[in-house]
């Protein structure tokens, strides 16, 4: 990736611990924190932050590796508190000097509980964020082979193992799947989100999934930052979980078959499916693994009937207002999560399974995804 592509990787962490660091030297002031008090809380957070975000201990022991993360998230979770905080006391102090008692009373009272609520939203996220669901639906398809009608197709995405998401936390996951009786399974990326995060540990329970016609699945962006995206495919291969990367292969169900092709997570400056026109065959049902549900509208100009997607983790904290639901990840994509048609194509965006960023849960709770193919 290079210096230039590493630096822009790290610069939205930069400009958070930034923007947490300045509304913290707000708060004190308003607080009237003594000045050493003061500097010394935002001196350790900032070092603290700095050290997490630029990875100064490489390929740490297990223990460490967890109290890493368990410290990462921590201060995340801490600097979105000051920034909302900041800002509430920022907009009381708008309030002029004359303005009535008792309406001053009720901003006041209006503050206050402003300031607690994202406390409360955040760990009542935490608690629930691996509240698992299983989202079981059929999916109509003009024309669909005979022997392919039934087919159900098990999608997991998005797991993120790590301190916030264990392999006791993903054997649930995989015992409840295998309760499904999928006839294919599909794993569409992130299974980590660092190089110091258990890959193997996540293959190893994997490889317990059960479906009749094999588990496939394709790389996402975090085994792309990870730069462990050939050790990921090799080791899969070892547990029967196939990677698919800029490949396809034919699955033969009867006299009716599935072309199945993957590719790595691509970003909007690579092109999306650059040349993977060549791969889809008209007389064959196309399926299309991509971690990135951007690709959607090129893959149905291409020919694939279906994409399965992750990435969005269904936006992961959602906040409904005036009928409306709110996220941030809608401001990056119009696919974020559930179903997305086109003619004679269609995207599943699943939610996933872990967190990023923020080990919370809001308004996406993490889904297992099976989908039953039926004709129209």
């Amino acid at each position: 990736m290079g210096i230039e592509g590493a630096f822009l990787r790290k610069l939205p962490g930069l400009v958070f611990i930034l923007a947490a660091v300045l509304c913290q030297i707000y708060l004190g002031k308003r607080m009237r924190l003594p000045a050493r008090t003061l500097w010394l809380v935002i001196a350790g957070y900032t070092f603290a932050c700095l050290f997490l975000q630029f990875e100064v201990v490489k390929d740490p022991p297990r223990p460490v590796n967890y109290y890493l993360d368990e410290a990462g998230a921590s201060l995340t979770i801490w600097g979105w508190l000051a920034d909302f905080a900041a800002a509430v006391l920022f907009l009381r102090s708008l309030i002029p000097s004359g303005f009535s008692r008792t309406r001053r009373h009720f901003l006041n009272t209006t503050a206050a509980a402003l300031c607690a609520a994202p406390a409360v939203a955040l760990t009542t996220g935490f608690i629930i964020r691996k509240d698992f669901h299983i989202k079981e639906f059929d999916l109509k398809f003009p024309g669909l082979p005979k022997d392919l009608e039934g087919l159900r197709l098990l999608q997991l995405s998005d797991i993120h193992m790590g301190a916030y998401f264990s392999a006791y936390d993903l054997r649930r996951v995989v015992d409840a799947s295998n309760n499904l009786r999928a006839d294919l399974g599909f794993v569409t990326g992130d299974m980590i989100t660092t190089m110091r995060d258990p890959l193997d540990d996540c293959l190893l329970e994997l490889k317990r999934l059960k479906s009749s016609s094999g588990m496939w699945g394709c790389m996402g962006n975090h085994e792309k930052y990870a730069k462990i995206s050939d050790y990921a495919a090799a080791q899969g291969r070892k547990q029967n979980l196939f990677f698919l990367r800029r490949q396809a292969e034919t699955l033969k169900f009867g006299n009716s078959r599935i072309n199945l092709v993957g590719v790595d997570h691509q970003f909007k400056h690579e092109g999306y499916l650059v040349g993977l026109d060549k791969f889809v065959k008209p007389d064959e049902f196309n399926l299309l693994l991509s971690h990135n549900p951007d690709v959607f509208p090129v893959a149905a100009k291409q020919g694939f009937q279906l994409t399965l997607s992750g990435h969005t983790h269904g936006g992961q904290i959602n906040i409904e207002a005036a009928h409306t639901n709110l996220n941030i990840v809608d401001l990056v994509t119009p696919y974020t999560k559930g179903l997305y048609q086109k003619p004679g194509s269609s995207l599943y965006v699943t939610s996933g399974l872990g967190t990023i960023g923020v080990p919370v849960r809001l308004g996406a709770p993490p889904e297992i995804t099976l989908i039953r193919l039926c004709a129209s």
